[in-house]
């Protein structure tokens, strides 16, 4: 996720439209991925791109939008190499732990942060992006430097946010219809996806560089 800087954030329902998602963003060069539990064919598609996916040795595929324990262990179970949740509940820390996968909780305070930290979260998401701005990662950084943190919701494929976000600090973005745009979507232009993500990780290579 550091290396790349920038993470996926998509839901379909259609198994074939998720397979041209990961293969045009993966030719633009994401490497992690991040499929939603937020439709009642979630499960079902998940576990055929968990198989799809196979066929890049170097991608790795988690799940987002896990509420709860039994949740998290169903996904694991047929393959989620990390579990993501827009909430913090500590207690799941101990199930991706049991597992071991990367257990990446939902926070939106300080508090949060902290206390997702000390349960084990090696990263933080930070929920929703879009009102706490980058602005709360500048205010928050000095008093957690150690503390790797991802918005997500509202990061948007632009220089000018991109570089507000990682001047701020933080460890990589969630990027989700800010980058699956409509116009995309509509007419499922997979070669302008492939443009899109590689424009955003040059862009978010370039920031980094410009930060050293």
């Amino acid at each position: 996720m550091g290396d790349t800087g920038m993470i996926p954030v998509f839901y379909q329902k259609d198994i074939a439209t998720a397979k041209s998602i990961v293969d045009a963003a993966y030719e633009g060069g994401v490497r992690v991925f991040e499929f939603t539990n937020r439709g009642s064919e979630a499960f079902g598609v998940f576990s055929q791109l968990v198989a799809y996916i196979e066929k890049y040795p170097d991608a790795v595929l988690g799940i987002g939008t896990i509420m709860n324990n039994a949740d998290a262990e169903k996904y694991i179970e047929v393959g989620a190499q990390f579990i993501v949740s827009p909430i913090l509940k500590p207690e799941m820390s101990g199930v991706c732990e049991e597992h071991g996968v990367n257990w990446i909780p939902g926070c939106a305070t300080l508090t949060e942060i902290v206390t997702a930290h000390e349960a084990g979260a090696q990263l933080i998401k930070l929920f929703p992006g879009s009102v706490l701005g980058p602005g709360f990662v500048s205010a928050v950084r000095p008093v957690i430097p150690n503390i790797k943190l991802m918005p997500t919701g509202g990061v948007e494929a632009t220089e000018k946010n991109l570089s507000a976000w990682f001047n701020a600090g933080v460890y990589c973005v969630g990027m989700g219809s800010q980058l699956l745009t409509k116009e995309i979507m509509t007419e499922k232009n997979w070669s302008l996806l492939s443009m899109s993500v590689a424009d955003a990780l040059a862009t978010i290579k370039k920031i980094k560089r410009s930060e050293r």
